[in-house]
């Protein structure tokens, strides 16, 4: 709980209910272990806090900016993707706090972008049951939303996979197809890697922890080898 308070401190948040916090952290697999511990998993949090996320950003980028909403949706896209999620939830400290199986713990899953990406949903649902939308709202501008800025000049709400696309056919008239090269990790926890091609060529490899995320991996890095 000592860990909980530091978090808390560190986020400038304080959650009445310590048990809505603590449940955040309790993936699936530490009750398969641990089956009688007194709170559920963070899954039913994670349902709710992916919601009020969405919400919180799609109203700042409509008041905000004057976009079509083709652009909006991009933007938003890129914001609450998983990736980024991870990303934000290993920047403020919330891989420690996992309750995970001993197998998942010992496969590295206090590093796993879907665990911790699923969590920070969690924690934003958990935020929005404790102390509203409005909290939401605060938070959300604070850890999330001054990322826009670097997606917007990095361009990676762009979706590489279409770009990739569109590049191969321009150029070579060659539709890019992708294959899994490797799946690692338990049904509830995939890791995958996969290759992109043109023809029989290997134009590019990526990481994640869906096909989906793998395959825009793999374009971007296809795109970045193209321009090079």
């Amino acid at each position: 709980m000592n860990d909980l308070k530091e978090f808390q401190k560190s986020l400038k948040v304080n959650f009445k209910d310590q048990s809505l916090l603590e449940t955040v952290f309790i993936h699936r697999s530490y009750l398969n272990e641990n089956p009688k511990y007194q709170l559920p998993h963070n899954e039913r949090l994670e349902f709710l806090g992916d919601a009020v996320l969405e919400l919180v950003v799609t109203e700042f980028l409509y008041k905000k900016y004057k976009e079509p909403e083709g652009v909006l949706t991009n933007w938003r896209a890129a914001i609450v993707r998983g990736e980024m999620l991870a990303k934000i939830s290993k920047e403020i400290g919330m891989g420690p706090l996992m309750k995970l199986s001993r197998g998942e713990e010992k496969s590295g899953g206090k590093d796993r972008d879907m665990i911790l990406a699923n969590a920070f949903e969690a924690l934003i649902g958990a935020l929005y049951l404790d102390a509203g939308y409005k909290a939401c709202q605060v938070f959300i501008a604070e850890v999330i939303i001054g990322h826009l800025p670097e997606i917007i000049e990095n361009k990676s709400y762009i979706d590489a996979k279409s770009e990739l696309q569109e590049k191969a056919q321009d150029e070579k008239r060659i539709t890019p197809t992708y294959e899994v090269i490797e799946e690692s990790g338990p049904d509830h926890a995939k890791h995958f890697k996969i290759g992109v091609h043109l023809e029989n060529k290997q134009i590019g490899v990526g990481e994640g922890d869906s096909k989906q995320a793998a395959q825009q991996a793999a374009a971007r890095n296809a795109l970045e080898k193209w321009s090079n």
